[in-house]
């Protein structure tokens, strides 16, 4: 994980992003690429003839509370010991990072800022979606769902520089799906990487997700595929994805679809 994307903005998630950032960068001796992005489309308005405009004194506002973000992105950087690039966007939010991330190693974000699942699904990058407190490294315990699809695959492939240092990593089965990639195959693979995982088939009680949620309970980061199922239809029954990107317990995840 030599290259990292980070957005900083004005939320309060921002620092421990960085810190985040900062964390794998230093491990991996990676590179951190900021990017502060002021989407212009927020700034149109439409007047009762049909047509647009910007609402300038709004936007110029924005760019210069974004400039003040990305001067103090800067400054904690700057004695940091690790290399890295502020950069400044005015494309919307989730093109702006899938644009950027076309040569990351890893894109990180908040779990609540609305952008995690957007770009698990946009961007080729996996997505290190952390809470308003960094995740710090080495990852004490860590814990991969596997379901045996493509998406968790992905994820756990996307993983591995984060699991190898690890005090203990759990395979997390939930029994039911058939004609799933086989656990013991993904054990294997891990165990190519020097990883060692204990492996855990848990009964499902009541939904997926919720008997997931129990398994991985006290552990520090979660390493699964994203939406296996389509957006819409977790949307509108659930789903393990938007389950976990709303779940406010939820360790640190690692996405990859």
């Amino acid at each position: 994980m030599r290259s990292i994307l980070v957005n900083a903005d004005r939320t309060p998630g921002s620092n421990a992003r960085i810190e985040t950032a900062l964390e794998i960068a230093r491990r991996h001796g990676g590179h951190i690429t900021v990017l502060v992005d002021t989407p212009v489309s927020r700034y149109i308005a439409m007047d009762p003839m049909g047509g647009s405009y910007v609402i300038s004194d709004a936007l110029d506002k924005a760019r210069a509370d974004d400039d003040a973000v990305a001067d103090a992105a800067e400054a904690h950087l700057a004695d940091a010991g690790v290399p890295f690039e502020v950069v400044r966007c005015e494309d919307d939010p989730v093109t702006a990072f899938a644009y950027a991330a076309r040569l990351s190693d890893l894109i990180v974000v908040s779990r609540s800022g609305g952008l995690a699942g957007d770009l698990a699904l946009r961007a080729r990058a996996p997505v290190l979606a952390v809470s308003d407190s960094p995740l710090r490294l080495p990852v004490g315990s860590a814990c991969i769902g596997w379901d045996g699809g493509e998406q968790a695959a992905a994820a756990l492939r996307a993983a591995v520089p984060l699991l190898a240092s690890c005090s203990s990593v759990r395979l997390v089965c939930v029994v039911g799906k058939e004609g799933a990639f086989p656990a013991a195959d993904a054990l294997r693979y891990l165990r190519r990487h020097g990883i060692g995982a204990d492996l855990e088939e848990h009964q499902r009680q009541q939904s997926t997700q919720e008997t997931l949620a129990q398994a991985v309970r006290g552990a520090d980061l979660l390493v699964m595929g994203a939406y296996g199922k389509s957006r819409v239809r977790e949307f509108l029954f659930g789903g393990v994805t938007e389950f976990f990107l709303n779940e406010d317990a939820a360790p640190a995840l690692l996405l990859a679809h």
